[in-house]
């Protein structure tokens, strides 16, 4: 088993954006948030200001599960972009329905114009309807995430290379040059590329071609398997991937508190909402042969937060919440991708009370190595 080193890199911070209707949760709960473009540029004004360098823009396009309405992810990212001075904005988009040049062009643009901050999240995709309702071509489980190992090394051709070919199954290029190129950041070859799933396929492109793999919510042993997986394959591939865990944040004054908050999320569930994402998220999720897809293990509680949030345990007081991330950061967690229920008050509370001790706690992990007893809480 692989026995990460902490680094001495802080921490980074990332907010899923609310440009999808209806919250991270699936249930009748006050959530306090909102879709538009007002809230979403004031939150990640906010979200810059207290100390979050990511934000993810989520993509959807058939209504479902309480998403009733959507803005799509890479406009909405480049008026992020516009709207802030430090944030990068990772862009989720889907192979198959766009071609990778003309996203790499687009990408190319909004780097210029923010110089340096434009991102992509490749989501091979989970809704058959999304493809199939539209006419386009649906891949089985596999195929869709070959399809995604392509798109990732034309986007990375295009973005490193004055005249680039590629021959593969999905895309065909022959001496092709985009110009401009993106912007020119020190140490930063191109735009950087995430890339997420539970799957051999994903954990493949995570380790073989992406810059940053994404984890579904985890335990400690569940992240600890992806870890080692993933960082096998990056080994024998001559690269280092980066690891994000998306978290669902809970902060009260107690972890009594806490837990009763996301007991009440639970209870007030849409019950018909989660099984019908549940029937759809597990239905590609054991289409694998090891049915290590995405959700294939999910319990109903944890689909009420639709990417097993609840799982990372991010539950309590500011220390509590603190000293679990240092937890996870001993564990190969470098980025944490966070949801909250009443967005812009609590990522503006978690800012200013836990990064601060999240900071202070990775001071002492630099000077003594490793001084921090963390239970599993």
């Amino acid at each position: 088993m692989t026995d990460p080193t902490p680094t001495h890199e802080p921490l980074k911070f990332a907010y899923w954006v609310p440009n999808v209707s209806g919250g991270l949760v699936i249930s009748s709960v006050e959530q306090r948030t909102d879709w538009g473009y007002d809230y979403n540029v004031e939150l990640a004004q906010t979200a810059e200001r207290v100390g979050f360098e990511y934000a993810l823009s989520q993509v959807r396009y058939a209504s479902s599960y309480g998403a009733a309405q959507q803005h799509e992810s890479t406009s909405i990212s480049l008026a992020l972009l516009l709207a802030t001075e430090k944030l990068k904005v990772i862009s989720a988009i889907h192979p198959g329905i766009w071609h990778p040049a003309v996203l790499a062009k687009f990408i190319n643009t909004a780097d210029q114009f923010s110089h340096g901050r434009a991102a992509v999240n490749v989501v091979s995709g989970w809704s058959k309807d999304e493809y199939t309702d539209l006419g386009l071509e649906w891949l089985e489980h596999d195929e869709r995430y070959e399809r995604a190992a392509e798109f990732i090394q034309v986007l990375r051709g295009l973005w490193t290379q004055e005249t680039f070919s590629f021959h593969g199954k999905y895309y065909d290029i022959t001496d092709f040059t985009l110009r401009p190129f993106p912007y020119e950041v020190p140490g930063r070859p191109h735009p950087e590329i995430f890339q997420g799933g539970n799957s051999t396929a994903a954990r493949f492109n995570g380790g073989a071609f992406s810059d940053w793999y994404f984890s579904n919510g985890k335990d400690f042993d569940g992240f600890t398997e992806q870890y080692d997986d993933v960082t096998r394959v990056a080994a024998e591939h001559g690269r280092r991937t980066r690891f994000g865990l998306n978290g669902f944040v809970i902060q009260r004054d107690s972890r009594a508190e806490a837990e009763a908050q996301l007991r009440e999320i639970i209870a007030h569930a849409d019950g018909g909402a989660v099984e019908g994402f549940r029937r759809s998220v597990q239905e590609a999720g054991n289409a694998t042969t090891d049915k290590k897809g995405m959700w294939a293990d999910s319990s109903f509680e944890d689909l009420v937060q639709y990417n097993d949030g609840f799982r990372t345990q991010l539950f309590g007081d500011a220390e509590q919440i603190a000293e679990r991330i240092i937890a996870y950061k001993k564990r190969g967690v470098d980025l944490f991708l966070l949801g909250f229920l009443h967005f812009q008050e609590e990522l503006e509370r978690f800012g200013e009370t836990v990064i601060p001790i999240v900071r202070e706690l990775e001071a002492d992990l630099a000077r003594t190595g490793d001084p921090i007893e963390v239970a599993a809480r």
